[in-house]
């Protein structure tokens, strides 16, 4: 069915390009996607948490995506065994980000000793040190600033503010949103004693390693990934870092792990792979979280965690025990007055 959006879409094409079963009208035209609450007739949207499923009957939306087993509504339905997926990747064939162009725009700074790929986009007022490398293909906005001996690979992606330190080595298809900070000195000062009005009872230990992204790596906003005293902090491929996360120095973070917004990690700290620290999770120095591990929101980690554990709580431990504490907790007042009236008895 023809339409003068170019972004529509009819079911048969979004459920061949989703590779779901679609239970529903194939020329319906889907023209965006929103919210289960917020969409409109000619929207698509998700339910992927049950808690959501009773909207699935009173949203306006034209087309919804569901799980094989979703009972029949009225709307039209697209089902496959990862809804929330489908739906990130249906946002890419209706939104349309910022393109690129490769070129250099005319403020940026670029030493003449380094060395930019291929189809480079550079923005205004962009700073490439002495000795930056940069990969084929990557799109570098204003006022981005590289500090010497920065290499970055292909697709390497970073917007405005972004800063990269010296000798900071990143993979392939990096991405820094705004503000991020890679390879800020550590917060690394030793005590002095002796030292009066004249002097500082902390003397800056130098914080020579760099820090490293592996491929694959995200940063948001405002993050801060510290370098190293000695030796180097790591983010492992695939792993994202929130907005306003702190890893400290000499920190190593494994494959595919989440750091939510907040998520603190004090110097020397490890973390494996596939972990999910929640917001405003707080780790002590030098810990070792294995593999696995999901950490909940607003927990402070006091020392090592073993593999594949849930742990809540601060200090944190593990989460179903720390459940039960809770709602002991919230009982204390009743049980020290039973306690009170049975030894007055």
């Amino acid at each position: 069915m023809p339409s003068d959006d170019p972004f529509a879409l009819t079911l048969a094409d979004l459920a061949a390009r989703l590779g779901a079963e679609l239970h529903g009208d194939p020329t319906t035209l889907i023209t965006g996607v929103a919210g289960i609450e917020e969409a409109a007739p000619g929207d698509l949207t998700f339910v992927s948490n049950p808690r959501y499923a009773a909207l699935a009957h009173t949203t306006r939306a034209t087309a919804i995506l569901v799980e094989p087993a979703f009972p029949e509504i009225h709307a039209a339905t697209l089902r496959l065994t990862n809804p929330y997926l489908a739906f990130a990747r249906a946002l890419e064939l209706f939104h349309q980000p910022p393109a690129y162009p490769p070129g250099i725009h005319p403020t940026a700074a670029i030493a003449d000793t380094a060395r930019v790929g291929e189809r480079a986009h550079i923005g205004a007022y962009a700073v490439l040190s002495e000795h930056v490398t940069i990969g084929d293909d990557a799109v570098i906005l204003p006022h981005v600033v590289l500090y010497p001996h920065v290499s970055a690979g292909d697709r390497f992606f970073a917007h405005a503010h972004a800063v990269v330190r010296e000798h900071c080595r990143l993979g392939n298809d990096v991405l820094l949103q705004n503000g991020a900070i890679i390879g800020a000195d550590g917060f690394g000062f030793a005590r002095q004693h002796g030292a009066g009005h004249e002097g500082s009872a902390w003397y800056k230990i130098l914080q020579s390693g760099p820090a490293v992204l592996d491929d694959n790596v995200e940063i948001q906003a405002n993050a801060c990934i510290d370098r190293a005293t000695i030796g180097e902090t790591r983010i492992g491929s695939g792993t994202k870092v929130d907005n306003l996360v702190q890893v400290g120095h000499g920190s190593i973070v494994g494959k595919d792990t989440l750091l939510c917004a907040q998520v603190g990690l004090a110097g020397s700290s490890t973390v494996g792979s596939n972990v999910i620290l929640a917001g405003q999770v707080g780790v002590v120095g030098h810990s070792v979280i294995g593999d696995g591990v999901t950490v909940t929101a607003q927990s402070g980690v006091p020392g090592d965690v073993p593999p594949g554990t849930t742990i809540s709580g601060s200090p944190a431990f593990e989460s179903r025990e720390w459940m039960r504490s809770v709602a002991l907790f919230k009982r204390l007042p009743e049980i020290v007055r039973e306690l009170r009236l049975k030894t007055k008895a």
